[in-house]
């Protein structure tokens, strides 16, 4: 028995149905668009480099990825930034977030052991282990381990999105996005930002809880303390 072949579809054959068609794609397209816009307007004012950092205790690093166990160029082009400002003085202390769901996959731990392969002290860095996705790092940069006031370190495509989730979640947020090569994966990210700025709109209206909230740890406190 032979299944009916699926019908193509047909575009209106009057101009009032083309003209409507046209006007459907072009309001999806701007209701597509517009979460991007808004993190370009509200991220305006928020954007470093390394070299214009300002000076503040605390950098935080978004996990993106192992390779082998190791932190992948992305990531550790990431770190190496957080290196940078650490070494300059600019920053006191690294709080590394990523995901820790599996016990064959650690990247808060490859963090940490890359940045103190590149001399930044043990007792400056602090590991949060549930750092699922963005919005659940910056929330519990705020409520778990007390961040007010942070830089951010990201790629570009990534760190606008960053910042506007970590200035609704309460931390006061400076973003750095560092140089990434021109790949596959860098085209990836910034096409799959469009998408995922929606949802960094639904987290800034909603608020939802992180997949995993906690208790209060002492970490980040603990380090600056060291710091003095």
């Amino acid at each position: 028995m032979r299944l009916p072949k699926p019908r193509r579809p047909r575009l209106p054959r009057t101009r009032t149905g083309q003209r409507r068609l046209v006007q459907a794609v072009m309001a999806a397209c701007v209701l597509a668009l517009l979460p991007a816009t808004w993190l370009y307007v509200v991220t305006g004012d928020r954007l470093r480099t390394t070299a214009d950092a300002p000076r503040t205790e605390v950098a935080v690093v978004f996990g993106a990825g192992l390779w082998d166990g190791e932190p992948s160029p992305y990531l550790a082009n990431r770190l190496s930034a957080a290196a940078e400002l650490y070494h300059a003085g600019r920053i006191k202390v690294v709080l590394v977030t990523g995901d820790n769901s599996r016990k064959d996959y650690d990247e808060p731990d490859a963090m940490r052991a890359y940045l103190t392969r590149h001399g930044v002290p043990d007792s400056r860095i602090v590991s949060d282990y549930a750092g699922f996705d963005t919005w659940d790092s910056c929330v519990r940069a705020k409520k778990i381990f007390g961040v007010d006031r942070a830089v951010l370190i990201s790629q570009g495509f990534h760190i606008r999105r960053a910042v506007a989730l970590c200035q609704a979640a309460g931390v006061t947020s400076y973003g750095i996005g560092v140089d990434a090569k021109h790949d596959v994966t860098w085209y990836y990210g910034g096409t799959r930002e469009i998408f995922a700025a929606a949802k960094a709109a639904l987290d800034v209206v909603f608020e939802p809880d992180p997949r995993f909230l906690g208790p209060k740890e002492p970490g980040v406190a603990q380090a600056l303390a060291s710091a003095r």
